[in-house]
């Protein structure tokens, strides 16, 4: 009896133990809304490479996919200055966000708001 029991419970976790790891994109697709001006702007993010939205500078740390087998989603992991002039830096977000769940762990800002599509391969694919 204990011999089905431990078949059982290896059979029943094997697919925990079986997650593909996540694939390391080299481009963040983000979405930016100037809530002024009600400007909407979709931007690509090369990883690494500081990128400027209004008064916001962003940059994406990694940006990683799930394989096609799994459930959709991309993540990143984003740092968020705001740049005044005559003022310094002020760290408005540092964390990661999600493209399935925007408001999970959004970028809150009185004016900007900015949120995670996707991790693509490569500019324009």
């Amino acid at each position: 009896m204990r011999f089905f029991c431990a078949v059982f419970c290896i059979l029943c976790l094997a697919p925990a133990f079986a997650k593909a790891e996540d694939i390391a994109m080299p481009v963040a697709i983000l979405q930016a809304l100037d809530k002024i001006t009600a400007r909407v702007q979709t931007l690509e993010a090369p990883v690494g490479d500081t990128l400027k939205f209004g008064t916001l500078q962003v940059i994406v740390r990694v940006c990683y996919r799930r394989p096609a087998e799994e459930t959709p989603e991309s993540s990143a992991f984003l740092d968020v200055w705001e740049m005044k002039r005559e003022h310094p830096p002020l760290e408005v977000f540092r964390g990661w966000v999600f493209a399935s769940s925007p408001a999970l762990s959004a970028v809150e800002h009185p004016v900007y708001d900015v949120w995670l599509l996707d991790c693509r391969t490569g500019k324009g694919k």
